[in-house]
């Protein structure tokens, strides 16, 4: 598979193009459709339509990691281009319908073997994204970072289903996230600072007694 990564200046946010292997020239599967999903359309600009252009791709899908604005703005964009179906945990995101999926679905979308697995906290549909030995983390999971919640609560449902979902997830994995640079799974098991922090935190919590 090849991964083009866009930052999105407006949205401070990172945008994805994963597509299938260029085929060797001369070969049977030199005549094999290339294909490509996209991950995050927080701004559509020349750069990403370039991309799939030249690239010779048959768009299949985008792919909502939550529904913040910074990280679907650009939909408007794509939908004017490409007629394409957007897969997210909302129903409906800007006025577009969605193919709802929901956590641990496993959706082939094409060749590209998608695994949904909800961890909400920082918004009530953050999901990850599983495709291969990739994790498209929105804003959940990023280099050093966890989500921001606005509630103890928020950051509890969103740690739990972390730990439980992704950081125990085997073998290791590359994370990309909707902001900041990519990073391993192992790395953030070991060193993520928001992690740390919220343990910490919790260990300090009082507990209080009745006599």
């Amino acid at each position: 598979m090849k991964l083009f990564f866009h930052y999105c200046p407006l949205s401070f946010s990172n945008c994805y193009v994963l597509g299938t292997d260029f085929p060797l020239a001369g070969t049977t599967k030199e005549r094999e459709p290339r294909e490509a999903v996209l991950i995050d359309p927080g701004y559509m600009d020349e750069a990403i339509v370039n991309f799939i252009e030249q690239s010779d791709y048959r768009l299949l899908a985008v792919l909502i990691t939550h529904d913040h604005r910074n990280h679907v703005r650009g939909l408007h964009t794509l939908k004017r281009i490409y007629d394409v179906d957007i897969y997210a945990v909302n129903q409906i995101v800007l006025d577009y319908k969605t193919i709802l999926v929901r956590d641990r679905d496993i959706c082939w979308i094409g060749p590209f073997r998608l695994e949904v697995i909800s961890v909400p906290g920082h918004s009530p549909d953050s999901a990850v994204f599983k495709i291969d030995n990739l994790l498209f983390t929105g804003d959940v999971l990023s280099a050093g970072l966890v989500g921001r919640t606005v509630s103890s609560y928020g950051a509890a449902t969103q740690m739990t289903a972390l730990q439980s979902k992704i950081l125990s997830l085997p073998g290791d994995f590359t994370v990309l996230p909707g902001h900041g640079p990519p990073s391993s799974l192992e790395a953030e098991r070991r060193f993520n600072a928001g992690i740390q922090l919220y343990e910490q935190r919790k260990n300090q919590r009082r507990v209080f007694t009745v006599d």
